[in-house]
């Protein structure tokens, strides 16, 4: 029938931006008269401005390479801050929240804030909760389990109370800095769980923080 014509954000090449031009092939059957167009959703995501390979390249500059959201739109070709950051968010929940087994085997617990926004729009920082067992056992680096709105005794109890009473009882240690919320929410929610104060506690072996 016809063909549409598009351009998608692509992963840069030496930090070069680059463009994916996109041809898709449009169809009609002559007999009921319906109308579809080639399949793309291995390439990019319903009215998407990047693709997905993109996306994946934003993702592991901002959680590997500490880039910002800002810096990874600019090499993604100037796509706005708010499409970056939506789709990069969005795959990161997506990788996380799907796994049906990232909470097994935690027995302990890191928590801390971290700024993820810097507009005026939303919540500016997030209450960070990682999976410390495997740097207790010196089995691997930790594991990023949740990222909670806010940052607050609520923000930090409320996750922990949305959590199922045999996990909140296998956890046996709780590390966080000097802020009292978070020692209290884990008091309440965690009663058994032992609280340290150690702001080196979120490090992982070779002396890189777990944030």
């Amino acid at each position: 029938m016809g063909r549409w014509l598009g351009a998608l954000a692509h992963v840069p090449v030496r930090w070069r931006p680059t463009e994916l031009v996109v041809r898709v092939r449009r169809f009609a059957c002559t007999h009921c008269q319906r109308v579809w167009r080639q399949d793309t959703s291995r390439l990019a995501g319903p009215r998407a401005r990047l693709t997905l390979s993109a996306v994946q390249w934003g993702l592991r500059a901002l959680a590997l390479e500490c880039m910002s959201v800002s810096r990874a739109a600019a090499a993604l070709g100037g796509v706005a801050w708010h499409t970056a950051s939506t789709a990069i968010l969005a795959s990161a929940q997506a990788m996380l929240l799907d796994d049906p087994h990232r909470f097994d085997g935690v027995e302990v617990l890191g928590v801390d804030e971290h700024v993820w926004r810097h507009t005026r729009w939303g919540d500016r920082y997030v209450t960070v909760i990682i999976d410390l067992t495997p740097v207790r056992d010196a089995t691997g680096p930790a594991r990023l389990l949740d990222m909670a709105p806010g940052q607050s005794k609520k923000a930090f109890k409320t996750w922990l109370a949305a959590r199922r009473e045999p996990w909140r009882r296998q956890v046996e240690v709780v590390a966080m800095d000097g802020f009292t919320g978070f020692k209290s929410a884990a008091g309440q929610e965690l009663p058994e769980a032992r609280a340290i104060m150690d702001p080196y506690a979120c490090r992982v072996p070779g002396g890189r923080q777990a944030r």
